[in-house]
């Protein structure tokens, strides 16, 4: 029998809970970093999470719950990323390079660094030295609590190393979740970056009282929209229409399962920023990423009428009615 690998998952939300279900199929040992001593005591005592997706039953002979970083990390083989983008300094604190030295770490992260506006994947290289073929991300169509309810799910795991990939696909697969590699991870994490943005797009029409048919237009643009920023960024042979292109657009933008849809949608019902992010009691990652992507978009100057559209809603303080009108002009 092969050994259990040891893996460790860094975050203590829906979708780091998610992970650890899926990865609780397999055969793995796992080590669950949580910033929070409440959380973490409650599931060692009781084995489910009591913040998010309580109904997810953690096995402790797998799952060893801690709360000291530098523990969770140690003797681990991959480490799996799973708190918002804004928080990974944070969570990473105190840690050197050494400490990812020989690991696989993997991102499950729809979201870019505020402030440095890069990816997380450049910025684990950057910061920490991982080199690029230890560096993977997992992207959808998938959400959290469909896991949780073990609805059948798709992943694909993006890697430019596609073994490193490869082996990360195989560990998340399980009975009701298909994962598969490509080596697309620039195309793929920028993609799993936009696809909030436009989910953040939708929610505000939404909200605004646009129907389905005018989302059918924004979505299909939006598709455009992102094809034409990728492919100026990492030019690449790349079909879109893929499950980690499309399909993740599309539960994204579709789903009421959709924070950022959700978050979008309180904006366009006239909720303030701070009103719908109390609302919500979870973060939207989409918020933080179209203040990043407009700043990398200066340098390239590509048409991007709907990034643009949340971007002067959320940080220029513009109108919601006001944009929406405007945009629809610019879709076709």
């Amino acid at each position: 029998m092969n050994q259990p690998a040891r893996i460790t998952v860094v975050g203590g939300g829906s979708w780091a809970t998610a992970i650890i279900k899926m990865l609780s199929e397999g055969n793995a040992h796992i080590r669950w970093w949580m910033r929070s001593k409440t959380d973490a005591d409650h599931i060692k005592k009781y084995h489910h999470n009591p913040s998010y997706l309580s109904d997810v039953q953690i096995s402790p002979r797998k799952v060893r719950v801690c709360t000291r970083i530098k523990d969770a990390l140690r003797d681990s083989e991959y480490v799996i990323l799973a708190v918002p983008a804004a928080f990974v300094s944070d969570a990473l604190q105190g840690l050197q390079a050494d400490s990812f030295t020989g690991k696989c770490v993997i991102s499950a992260i729809k979201g870019m660094i505020p402030g440095d506006n890069c990816l997380v994947t450049d910025w684990m290289e950057q910061k920490f030295g991982v080199p690029a073929r230890n560096l993977a991300v997992i992207a959808g169509p998938c959400h959290a609590e469909e896991v949780a309810l073990e609805k059948q799910s798709y992943l694909t795991i993006a890697g430019q190393d596609i073994e490193c990939a490869a082996r990360v696909a195989e560990l998340l697969s399980c009975r009701f979740v298909m994962a598969s590699p490509i080596d697309d991870i620039y195309g793929v994490e920028y993609c799993s970056v936009m696809k909030n943005i436009i989910a953040l797009a939708c929610g505000i029409t939404h909200g605004l009282g646009y129907g389905d048919n005018f989302q059918a237009v924004l979505v299909s643009n939006a598709m455009q929209e992102i094809r034409r920023f990728v492919d100026a960024i990492y030019p690449k042979h790349r079909d879109l229409s893929g499950s980690a292109y499309l399909g993740d657009l599309l539960v994204t933008a579709y789903s009421p399962f959709s924070r950022n849809r959700t978050f979008g949608s309180l904006i366009g019902r006239g909720y303030s920023i701070q009103a719908a992010q109390t609302e919500m009691k979870m973060i939207a990652e989409g918020y933080y990423a179209v203040k990043s992507i407009h700043a990398v978009n200066r340098k390239y100057g590509v048409v991007m009428p709907i990034t643009d559209m949340v971007y002067n809603v959320l940080y220029e303080k513009a109108s919601p009615v006001s944009e929406a009108n405007a945009l629809k002009g610019k879709l076709s």
